[in-house]
């Protein structure tokens, strides 16, 4: 399995702006569940943690493709830079209206900048990996150790923020997020020598979201991003009422453990099947996957469960960025994965926001339903629109 990985590292500067990017972007995976975790303890109110969250997922969906653009425009180091000094100061604002008790409007002002600020960190170290091994049969191995990279971050960081937030202190966890988001991206910053070329004659006009298959992706990932939302926000529900809230972190670990797992094996494999086959086919393995989390009614199993329905995430992703590389212009590269990153978070939006609601009024077992639906819609657009993702598939790897 690990024979494709090897010698990707080798180049000159791919350790360094891999890395930078892995611990840049770990808050992702911690600020939904830590903002959860915080506005919960100290309100109360699931709906208005959810709401909150949302706020910030969907100000991040608004700006990530804006920032994006400016990164292919002028480059990325002079886009990361001042992004990532404004959210940490925004993030920091956040926390201290919660821990002040401030009127609850400045949370949402709060989080407003907060996600108006995020970077798409993944988008632009994709974009490099893209720029370095574009039209090779490296890229997909690229693509592929990226998403078990996220997955690893979705593994670890819900745990971490968890525990920082249930057993040290409930502000622990943003703070370590605040920290790491701030140090890997001015990291990355500094690293001017491996990031995309600045395209002065742009190929096209306008944005990549015009593009047929990309705005068929985009509407494809809102659906995944809402099941991402809602799950993560369920599965804390889920954790307290089955009086194990602690074990949420370890849930949402096996969720992502799932699609860490398949993530590494998917992108150990030279695929013969096109990619809108793999594509539309993940698609219906997640829907399936779904199902069981319906009616388990013990954490335990719960684990095993969320570890099943997330073996599909990390296919589906792959596929979705491999599929972006070749639909979208170079000149648009970077706008154009954010795009996909911005679609999930506008679904991550509406999911945490949907599942708070849900859950209080249904409880948290019951409102799995909205995420089985969410995957289900996806599935149905994504399968009925696939003549959009038709493209001319790269030479097949010589076999040595």
């Amino acid at each position: 399995m690990v024979g494709p990985y090897r010698g990707l590292f080798n180049e000159p500067g791919v350790k360094g702006f891999v890395l930078a990017g892995f611990i840049g972007r770990f808050p992702m995976s911690m600020l939904g569940i830590g903002i959860v975790l915080l506005i919960s303890a100290l309100t109360g109110s699931y709906a208005t943690a959810g709401a909150v969250a949302a706020v910030v997922n969907v100000s991040y969906a608004i700006a990530a493709p804006l920032s994006g653009r400016l990164a292919d425009r002028f480059g990325q180091n002079r886009v990361i830079f001042p992004f990532a000094v404004v959210n940490a100061v925004a993030l920091v604002s956040l926390i201290l209206s919660a821990g002040f008790r401030l009127p609850e409007w400045t949370l949402y002002a709060s989080g407003l900048l907060v996600g108006a600020t995020s970077l798409s960190l993944g988008s632009m170290v994709r974009a490099r990996w893209s720029n370095r091994h574009g039209g090779s049969a490296k890229l997909h191995t690229a693509f592929a150790f990226e998403s078990v990279a996220d997955e690893v971050i979705f593994v670890t960081g819900p745990a971490a923020v968890t525990l920082l937030a249930t057993y040290v202190n409930p502000y622990a966890g943003l703070v370590v997020a605040v920290v790491a988001m701030l140090g890997g991206s001015l990291a990355l910053a500094a690293q001017r020598r491996t990031q995309p070329p600045i395209v002065a004659v742009r190929s096209v006009s306008g944005t990549p979201i015009l593009i047929p298959g990309i705005a068929l992706l985009s509407a494809v990932y809102v659906g995944l991003g809402a099941v991402f939302g809602s799950v993560d926000l369920i599965t804390v529900a889920f954790a307290e009422e089955h009086g194990a809230k602690g074990a949420a972190g370890f849930l949402l670990a096996s969720f992502a453990g799932g699609s860490m797992v398949s993530g590494l094996w998917f992108g150990s494999r030279h695929w013969r099947i096109p990619m809108r086959g793999r594509f539309v086919r993940a698609l219906g393995v997640f829907v399936v996957g779904l199902l069981p989390i319906m009616f388990v009614g013990d954490t335990r199993v719960m684990a095993l469960a969320l570890f099943i329905a997330g073996l599909a995430i990390s296919p589906t992703l792959i596929t979705g960025f491999s599929l972006t590389e070749r639909l979208v212009p170079p000149s648009l590269l970077t706008e154009g994965m954010a795009w996909i990153s911005t679609s999930i978070g506008f679904g991550v939006a509406l999911g945490a926001w949907a599942g708070g609601r849900l859950t209080e009024a249904f409880g948290a077992s019951n409102a799995y339903a909205f995420s089985l639906a969410c995957a289900l819609l996806a599935a149905i657009v994504g399968v009925s629109g696939s003549g959009l993702l038709r493209i001319p598939e790269a030479p097949s790897p010589a076999k040595s």
